[in-house]
Formats: structure tokens, sequence, C-alpha cells
């Protein structure tokens, strides 16, 4: 036996890490993706933008052949302009998502962002405090709380559809818990 074969024998082979639960591969207990609603669909943004070309061009019409018509259409553009960049704007912003995935050893929520950037927070299920309460600010704010951080959830539902999500969450950490006794 050699002096490595000896320091190696009474040493431990250390526990293996957990999995990354962003990069799993396994399917998640439960999965939710949550998104900001948006109800006019892009048929219904043209269809806004047209009419909404149509109602200001009918008073300026009234001027059509004077001088006056020129010093009113750029108002008119600049007015469509702002109201087809605040449409984009509010579009952009729905591409906001928040996706929930819970496994028996760990619950991961990753955020993305509408300009790209990703937020995640991961912990094990079994330690995590799922909080809803009224604030000054919001109804019904709810947060997950665990590994030492406090994360926002589903900050763009409404208060009904966060209480809702606050169940179904506490729900499915409550039969993993039953389900590993």
């Amino acid at each position: 036996m050699t002096a490595d074969d000896l320091k190696g024998a009474g040493e431990q082979s250390p526990a293996p890490l957990a999995s990354d639960p962003f990069e799993r591969t396994d399917e998640p207990v439960w999965r939710v993706t949550l998104w900001p609603h948006r109800s006019l669909s892009p048929d219904g943004f043209r269809s806004v933008m047209w009419m909404s070309a149509a109602a200001m061009a009918f008073p300026v019409l009234a001027f059509a052949g004077t001088p006056f018509l020129w010093a009113l259409v750029p108002y008119v553009l600049v007015a469509l302009f702002a109201l087809w960049a605040f449409f984009k704007v509010n579009y952009r912003s729905a591409r906001l998502t928040e996706e929930l995935r819970l496994w028996p050893d760990a619950i991961a929520v990753e955020r993305r962002e509408p300009a790209g950037a990703v937020k995640r927070w991961s912990a094990n299920p079994y330690w995590v405090d799922v909080n809803i309460e009224d604030t000054k600010a919001v109804q019904r704010y709810l947060t997950l709380r665990g590994a030492g951080r406090r994360i926002e959830l589903g900050a763009f539902l409404t208060p009904e559809e966060r209480t809702e999500l606050a169940s179904e969450i506490q729900s499915h950490i409550r039969r993993l818990k039953r389900n590993a006794l």
C-alpha cells in the first residue's frame, strides 16, 4: 500500500450536488407559465389604427385647399405615430413571462423580461413559504420565500388570479409533502 492509497482510504467522496433546476431534463410534477393578458389582437390593432387615422383625417379634410391643411397634417401624423408607438410598447411588455416549475426536491421560477433579461430563483419546496397579503400599494401581493430570498410572483395578474395561483402552489407543495411521508 502506498502513501497515496492510505490518504484516499479515509476520505469520503463528496455528496452529489443537487442538480440545477434550470438545467434539469426530467419533467416537473407541476409547471405553470404566466404572462400579461393582452386583449387586442394584431388584427384589432390594425383596425384601431385605421379608425383613428380616419377619425383624425375627417376634421382635417374641412381645411382641404387652404393653407391650414398643411399646418394641421403634422399634428395628425404625430398623434398617429404616438398611438402606434404606445401600442408597440404595450405589446413589447406582453413578452414578459414567469415560469414556475415544481419537482419533489426543487421549486424554480424563471422570469423572462421583455428586453431579454432572465431572472432565476430556486429553493427546496419543503422550506418555501407562499405568502399572499394586502399592502397599501397592491391587493393580494403574492410572494415566495425560500433559500434566503423573497420573490414576487405574478405582479401583472389580477388580485383574484394571484389568490388562485397561491392556492394552487400551496396545494401542490402540500401534496408533495404528503407523498414524501
